[in-house]
């Protein structure tokens, strides 16, 4: 939802930014792996305790993530590689993050709560799947509820308030589950509205009706040279 109507406008007011670091040399997926080592610091804050240097880090995560695509077209660098790499950085960022919860809730409640955060990486590597796959089949899969803008910022403020994690990992799994319902929804109307093609054999079996047998040709030579 933050995707799609705000990662716009906030693209075009850093194109100023990424022109300013693309003169520094810096490259696009510098600051991709920037983001990354951010990540690995905020899952070791995150599960050591430091829930409010977790979040603080968190929000220092997601700047290089802005950042990367601005530096690309600045820089006229933006490729098919780096957009791969930089979707792939972004689900180890979401593997680092909840791992980093899962080991806090290890260490402080214990018991099979550790296995939340786990479910909702689970849901949260579903709802990227279908978005991909979806692309690859040349459909759309974009928006929901709970996209990744989203669940970075609501888990933000769980970990601000220690409280409060474990009803907002409740409520971000409840939220993403819906965004996967919704996008499977979404995708499975596009593919209905394509005519499905004729089956193989169908398809052989035309053919071969339509094509004159040899036998057939050479009836009909024959008949034009008795005439």
């Amino acid at each position: 939802m933050l995707d799609g109507r705000w990662r716009p406008d906030f693209e075009r007011r850093l194109q100023p930014v990424g022109a300013n670091l693309g003169r520094t040399g810096l490259r696009a997926d510098h600051l991709t792996t920037l983001g990354l080592v951010m990540a690995v610091a905020a899952a070791l804050a995150i599960g050591n305790g430091a829930l409010r240097g977790g979040a603080l880090l968190l929000a220092l995560t997601a700047l290089p993530d802005l950042l990367d695509g601005a530096v690309a077209k600045a820089q006229g660098t933006a490729s098919s590689r780096g957009a791969f790499f930089d979707s792939v950085a972004d689900r180890v960022t979401d593997a680092l993050l909840l791992g980093g919860v899962a080991w806090f809730l290890s260490s402080t409640r214990g018991g099979t709560i550790v296995l939340l955060p786990m479910a909702l990486l689970a849901a949260t590597m579903l709802v990227s799947y279908e978005r991909a796959k979806a692309e690859a089949l040349g459909f759309t899969a974009r928006g929901g509820l709970m996209e990744r803008a989203e669940r970075l910022v609501v888990l933000g403020l769980g970990l601000l308030f220690d409280s409060l994690l474990v009803p907002v990992l409740w409520l971000m799994l409840g939220l993403t589950l819906l965004t996967a319902g919704q996008r499977f929804l979404k995708v499975w109307r596009q593919a209905s509205s394509i005519p499905e093609p004729p089956p193989l054999y169908e398809r052989w079996r035309g053919r071969r009706v339509a094509r004159p047998t040899a036998r057939a040709w050479r009836q009909a030579a024959g008949g034009r040279r008795r005439r």
